[in-house]
């Protein structure tokens, strides 16, 4: 299955509408605090004249809607008048409701709970300066970012691309994320992945901001110094858990060479068509990024012929509390070569099976073992001048997924 660029970019093209109109919305709701303000006080005091008056037709639960409202679209000044509203409409309730003593100090608590609920809401979202549902597109746009950052474009003729993105835990921020560089010729193709430290939110938002980064950073300095300018930026950072591993894969489209740049990640993985077999990587590997500052970094080169692939993958893919690594990469690498030979989607079966957890037999990888557990990978293939019939006229898949591990985790594949 092939990837073209022509829908990425019209995507982008076609999503500048729909980002202004965002933004709009943002400044609308912003701009019109007060009239949102006496609108909401008004449908309380409304409310309060049919609890009153109308105890039988009107129940005093319709307050729980509005709070909830208020919270979202309001800062903590204004929702403190419509949080005053709704205690006096509560209030002058207590007294002529119909309901027992016991039930009333029951919705009297339950008011409570939910107007505290609507200051935690609304010191939260007025803390990052956002308003209703406008932070959410804003995470959902940065997200749909970095998984734009992640697609390989249309290449050349001879190579072929696919990705497949799968979290574990349904997590949609993780610290794994993939940098795509096609250059201007079509010559060349520069692909970073990257897994930040930590987990949760805190890794999420330091590969938020490195993503962009990075994504500056690739094709912009030669390939040998990508990995020494990103160490750079994470030194100058200062944070915290500031480090990060990554490998950089350099792949030259006319002729196949390719050169793998290595800063504390796991080994990546080739695969030999005429062998049919995985080898790892072993040796060329620098320290984490954003340890030590002015570190160079060793590059490994080598050359993918016809059918040939190159693997690479985050730790997540092949760690596990009940084996150890070298037995997780085994496994890995089983599951992607009964891929290769079956001419199946790599990306896909090595994502659904680290994400399921299941043990796929197949044949043994380089070490013996059967299965694997599924990497995020992205692998490429050259494909022949002449296709012969049991060559596969598919010539370069990239691929990403998270692996069914303590944390999500991605990695990729060239064959």
């Amino acid at each position: 299955m092939a990837t073209e660029v022509d829908p990425v970019v019209a995507g982008r093209a076609e999503s500048e509408p729909q980002r202004r109109r965002a933004l709009a919305r943002r400044l609308t709701v912003l701009e019109n605090g007060p009239r949102l303000t006496v609108a909401l006080v008004l449908a309380v005091v409304l409310l309060g004249l049919g609890v009153v008056l109308l105890p039988e037709f009107v129940p005093i639960s319709l307050v729980f809607p509005l709070l909830v409202v208020a919270g979202l679209v309001l800062e903590p000044r204004r929702l403190a008048v419509v949080l005053a509203a709704a205690a006096a409409v509560v209030l002058a309730w207590s007294p002529v409701s119909l309901l027992q003593p016991a039930r009333v100090a029951g919705v009297v608590l339950a008011v409570l709970v939910v107007m505290w609920q609507a200051v935690l809401i609304a010191r939260s979202r007025d803390l990052v300066g956002t308003r209703g549902m406008t932070g959410d597109r804003m995470l959902a746009e940065l997200r749909d970012r970095i998984i734009q950052g992640g697609r390989v474009p249309a290449l050349p003729d001879g190579w072929h691309a696919s990705s497949s993105i799968l979290s574990a835990h349904g997590d949609r921020f993780s610290g794994d994320f993939v940098i795509v560089h096609l250059s201007p010729e079509g010559q060349r193709l520069e692909v970073a992945l990257v897994d930040v430290s930590g987990k949760g939110t805190g890794a999420g938002t330091r590969s938020l901001l490195l993503s962009g980064a990075l994504g500056g950073l690739l094709g912009a300095v030669p390939s040998a110094d990508f990995l020494r300018a990103a160490n750079d930026f994470l030194v100058r950072q200062g944070w915290d858990e500031g480090f990060a591993t990554a490998v950089h894969v350099d792949l030259d489209l006319r002729s196949g060479e390719y050169s793998i740049g290595n800063a504390g990640h796991p080994a990546a993985a080739v695969y030999t068509s005429g062998r049919a077999r995985w080898t790892v990587l072993e040796g060329f590997r620098g320290p984490l990024l954003g340890l030590l500052a002015d570190v160079d970094f060793p590059r490994q080169r080598g050359r993918l012929g016809r059918g040939d692939a190159v693997l690479v993958y985050s730790d997540g893919v092949i760690e596990a509390r009940d084996r150890d690594l070298t037995d997780g990469i085994d496994r890995m690498l089983g599951v992607a070569a009964m891929s290769v030979l079956r001419d199946g989607d790599v990306a896909r079966d090595v994502a659904e099976s680290a994400r399921s957890g299941r043990m796929t037999t197949g044949p043994p990888s380089p070490s013996g073992a059967p299965e694997g557990r599924g990497p995020a990978r992205l692998p490429a293939r050259l494909r022949p001048e002449r296709p012969r019939p049991w060559l596969p006229d598919r010539s370069w898949t990239t691929s990403r997924a998270r692996a069914c591990a303590p944390s999500p985790r991605a990695g990729a594949t060239v064959r």
